[in-house]
């Protein structure tokens, strides 16, 4: 199904661009068959907007910035995660400053999302 769609992730903050996730994201991550070791972050560019059918925020804080600079036409396709995934309204938290737990929470979290919003997505319901 990854041929259908174009999937990339970014942040509103530039202070990572370039640098590979966190180890513990990486050790979460391989411990579900995924390996994303070779990535690297990148901040929001204006072109996104343009690109992407759909944006999705983790969080409130990040959801107001990516509205703020987004070009008028392009607002109605940011959404927060959560409520977009789920009908939910909520944060998905950082587990920067936590433990291990705190990764494994957040990709438990993102999965389930990302298993809702995969299916919106598949049935044409995107907002």
């Amino acid at each position: 199904m990854a041929d259908r769609f174009l999937i990339d992730s970014a942040g509103t903050g530039g202070w990572h661009a370039g640098h590979p996730p966190d180890p513990r994201s990486v050790a979460v991550a391989r411990q579900h068959g995924i390996d994303i070791s070779n990535q690297k972050a990148r901040q929001v560019r204006a072109v996104d907007f343009v690109n992407f059918d759909v944006i999705l925020a983790m969080d409130e804080d990040n959801f107001d910035r990516l509205r703020a600079s987004c070009p008028m036409q392009y607002k109605h396709n940011i959404h927060l995660f959560t409520q977009y995934a789920t009908g939910r309204r909520e944060n998905v938290p950082d587990p920067y400053y936590g433990g291990e737990d705190g990764f494994q929470t957040v990709y438990t979290m993102l999965l389930d999302g990302c298993i809702s919003a995969l299916e919106k997505l598949e049935t044409g319901q995107d907002s």
